[in-house]
């Protein structure tokens, strides 16, 4: 047998190997791409939501998708560092910690857009987003109804009875 032959078996059999090993290599890298779209299209849908379940489970994927040694991601990955010490911080008066919690997210998703090629400053992403009133108003009253549940249960409030009709004997 010649050189071509054994050049000619061998490629016979590595072939569908590399072929496969390629396949999956690629594959990977498409569903690592793709999880880290998903967080990024999940956090830009619920930026007016920050406390809905959706975005807070989110948040926490950060850390598991985006990665500090990746000199690209390592923005995002300190981005959302910055972010998690405000969410975490109980020293700074309300209205403070409401402005620098939307800079910090807005900041946190520009960087996110970046490293997944979207076009977005940070204007656009913090000035773009709907959420109807009625969502807010809704939101309000929820919180009332739980915040006077929650007293009438702790007994710090009552509730306020009326009879209108003895019954008669």
């Amino acid at each position: 047998m010649t050189i071509s032959d054994w050049i000619m078996i061998v490629a016979v059999f590595l072939g569908p190997i590399v072929a496969v090993q390629l396949t999956r290599f690629l594959d990977s890298k498409t569903a690592v791409k793709q999880r880290k779209l998903d967080i990024f299209k999940t956090l830009m849908s619920t930026r007016q939501y920050t406390t809905n379940w959706e975005h807070v489970m989110t948040l926490n994927r950060i850390d598991l998708e985006f990665n500090a040694k990746n000199s690209k991601e390592k923005f995002v990955v300190e981005a959302w560092k910055a972010y998690l010490d405000l969410l975490n911080d109980k020293s700074i008066s309300p209205e403070q910690w409401g402005v620098k919690r939307v800079d910090l997210l807005v900041d946190l998703l520009h960087k996110m857009s970046i490293v997944l090629d979207y076009d977005f400053d940070k204007t656009h992403i913090k000035n773009s987003s709907y959420s109807p009133m009625a969502h807010g108003d809704i939101e309000t009253q929820q919180d009332a109804i739980r915040q006077g549940l929650i007293a009438i249960l702790e007994g710090k409030k009552t509730v306020q009875m009326e009879v209108t009709n003895w019954p008669q004997q």
